[in-house]
């Protein structure tokens, strides 16, 4: 195996150290982010399969997995991007994708588990439910990790629980603990749920009996399932049980035995439903109590130790009242029952003799018995056969009764056995008709139902009823469901609500919640939602993704004010939340005059809500300077004073009719202003131009 592993990524920026780990694909090395100046985990992928496409999109599976995840109890990323480098060993040039990824301080659980064997009890507690909490996040955002593992959870030093390694899976190194299937990678052998040991589709409950796994291991020091071969372990997952913790460690609190055997079910739906009801029952028991379990007398659990002191007890008790049995028919045969022992101080305990077996013997005290007679012996004697006689016909009768019922019940088993079946997994690659095969030749009847609420596409399986595996009588109905495909329902109203909220009303409206924007708004408070795509009221289909936006906590200024009046733009801006200045501004040519010139500060900047904004008011066209024209002047003088005449009055426009340059001695007989004769005095622009018709 050949990697090669570059000293530096992204032009510099990380500079790629000591190596911390490593696996089937890729391995794990110590980094330091030289922009930010902190230490960083750097997982490369091997350069020897960098050109596999299969484990390509595996890698960059994991980038994009681990980005839509932002839990305290899951390792984060920073940043992910490819490298193109050169292998010395073969000379081609291969892009390397890599991830940037929290550094954690601490150890794996595996390698707690190696030095220490079982935890104890507390700790056990404190790292399921860091454990579960990262899982409740990843499967409430859509992502099912698939390997849980004592090797992929971190312990910090500080105690911090980090569960790590979303998306990938270990094979080239671990192929001796790893399964695969169709080149694809299901999960770790020894933590393997019985649904991915089958090749089925795994959901969310496949994780949590991965759980179950590290947690019976965290109790016990060893995983549920050994063996020679992962074939076998996988086997087991799928066909046996494993033996209660309590039989492991009988110090153990008797409820963890409950607790392993829920996660565990060989049947996802007696399982727990959701990593938060796993988490629960961890917290309860954490906290000393007691947790309701489902179909599990967790009361007579929790009581179990008290019990079975109680039991040995009772059974010394038993002993004892036979012994006192035994003793009183001695103590009788030399104690008459008639005869009393005097209590009126005649006579103390400190006059009576005790023989060996604790018999009173009163031959030396000071009140002798009289010693019964004969007749009286015999009839005594007579009485003791007749009830050893009458015991022995009650045990006879009694062991005869058991054979009797055992007979009975081993008959009615074996014949309830032989009319049962084992019901047919279904899976969601299996079409209508090849579960209606696999149903009827395992000797059941075949009932298909329609599942309204699924979203995924129509004639998908979704469920039956009874489950996979399970045992029922033969010629019983199996109900099987497939999906008639995904509901279009009304996007809900979530605008004003908390992330939180928001999210919990979109799920159960049967959607998936996506990423998050933050956007500006006028009229929802800061970390409130104040939209969504699709927009709420349109309809969309069941289990669709919806993205959320929410407040940031400014207001944009809106838009198009400029040109408006001043009272239109005030009137905009006070809807909007802002408070309105108004001053007036310079002339303008193109904006009239009392209209909104400019806007302060401009118009879309982002602000606080309710800030002030000010209105530049145009104060219009500036205003044409004139001159006055007297045309009697310059009627009649040469040309040339008359252009001097005009430029000394500031007209700087003078131009002859004709447009050519008239001789000196030509006079003037017309004049005009931007081409209207001028025949009386007249107020003309000053930037008019003035025209001259000469003779």
């Amino acid at each position: 195996m050949s990697i090669f592993t570059p000293s530096t990524l992204s032009r510099g920026r990380y500079t790629v150290g000591e190596l911390i780990g490593h696996g089937g694909m890729a391995e794990v090395r110590k980094g330091i982010d030289t922009r930010l100046g902190r230490t960083v985990a750097i997982k490369i992928m091997r350069s020897d399969l960098a050109n596999d496409e299969t484990f390509l999109k595996r890698f960059r599976l994991e980038a994009r997995s681990i980005a839509l995840l932002n839990n305290p109890n899951i390792v984060s990323i920073f940043d992910t991007d490819e490298e193109e480098i050169t292998d010395p060993d073969t000379g081609r040039t291969v892009r390397l994708p890599y991830i940037v990824m929290e550094y954690v301080k601490g150890q794996t659980l595996r390698d707690i588990l190696k030095v220490n064997g079982s935890l104890n009890q507390r700790d056990t507690s404190q790292i399921m439910l860091g454990m579960l909490n990262a899982l409740e996040y990843s499967h409430r955002m859509g992502i099912i990790h698939r390997d849980i593992k004592p090797g992929n959870i971190m312990i910090s030093e500080q105690g911090a629980v980090k569960v790590m390694d979303f998306g990938i899976a270990r094979m080239l190194d671990d192929s001796a603990a790893t399964l695969t299937q169709n080149q694809g990678v299901v999960g770790t052998a020894q933590y393997l749920s019985p649904e991915q040991a089958r090749g089925e589709v795994v959901d969310t409950r496949s994780d949590l009996y991965s759980a179950g796994c590290v947690l019976y291991e965290m109790l016990t020091g060893r995983p549920p399932f050994t063996g020679d071969s992962a074939v076998a372990i996988a086997y087991q997952h799928v066909s046996e049980s494993a033996p209660k913790p309590t039989d492991i460690i009988p110090a153990l609190n008797p409820i963890w035995d409950a607790v392993c055997a829920k996660a565990m079910a060989k049947d996802r739906t007696q399982r727990y439903a959701t990593a938060a009801q796993f988490r629960k029952d961890i917290a309860t028991i954490a906290a000393g109590g007691t947790p309701v379990i489902e179909g599990v007398d967790t009361a007579a659990l929790a009581g179990a130790a008290g019990i079975a002191g109680a039991a040995a007890g009772g059974a010394a008790a038993a002993a004892g009242a036979t012994t006192g049995t035994d003793t009183e028919t001695s103590a009788t045969q030399t104690i008459p029952r008639t005869q009393s022992i005097p209590v009126d101080g005649t006579q103390s305990l400190d006059n009576i003799d005790f023989n060996d077996e604790g018999v009173a013997n009163l031959a030396n005290s000071t009140a002798q018995a009289t010693p019964p007679s004969r007749s009286a012996q015999r009839q005594q004697a007579l009485a003791q056969k007749q009830k050893k006689r009458k015991r022995i016909i009650i045990w006879s009768s009694i062991i005869t009764a058991v054979i009797i019922i055992a007979s009975i019940g081993g008959w009615w088993f074996m014949s309830r056995a032989q009319a049962n079946a084992t019901v047919p997994t279904i899976t969601a690659s299996m079409t209508q008709a090849q579960a209606k095969e696999a149903v009827e030749q395992a000797g059941f009847v075949f009932q298909a139902e329609v599942d309204s609420e699924s979203s995924a596409d129509a004639g998908t399986f979704t469920k039956q009823d009874p489950a996979g595996g399970s045992s029922a009588a033969r010629g019983s109905t199996v109900h099987v469901w497939f999906s008639s495909g995904p509901q279009s329902v009304a996007v809900p109203d979530v605008s004003g609500m908390s992330q939180a909220e928001a999210r919990a009303a979109l799920e159960q409206a049967g959607f998936k919640v996506g990423s998050t924007s933050s956007e500006d708004s006028d009229s929802v408070d800061k970390d409130q939602v104040t939209r969504t795509d699709p927009a709420s009221g349109s309809n969309a289909a069941r289990g669709s993704t919806v993205k959320i936006f929410i407040a940031s906590g400014n207001s944009s200024v809106p838009t198009g004010l400029t040109g408006q009046t001043q009272d239109a733009a005030t009137k905009i801006l006070t809807s909007h939340h802002f408070n309105v200045v108004v001053r007036e501004g310079d002339y303008s040519d193109s904006v009239p005059a009392g209209s909104v010139a400019s806007v302060e500060p401009g118009e879309g900047s982002s602000v606080s809500r309710g800030s002030t904004v000010t209105l530049v008011i145009s104060k219009g066209a500036r205003p044409t300077e004139t001159v006055q024209l007297n045309p009697g002047l310059y009627v009649g003088r040469g040309y040339r004073d008359a252009v001097s005449l005009l430029t000394d009055r500031g007209f700087a426009s003078i131009a002859s009719q004709d447009g050519s340059t008239p001789s000196d001695n030509a006079t003037v007989t017309h004049i005009y202003a931007n081409g209207t004769e001028v025949t009386q005095t007249t107020d003309v622009p000053k930037d008019a131009t003035i025209t001259l018709s000469t003779r």
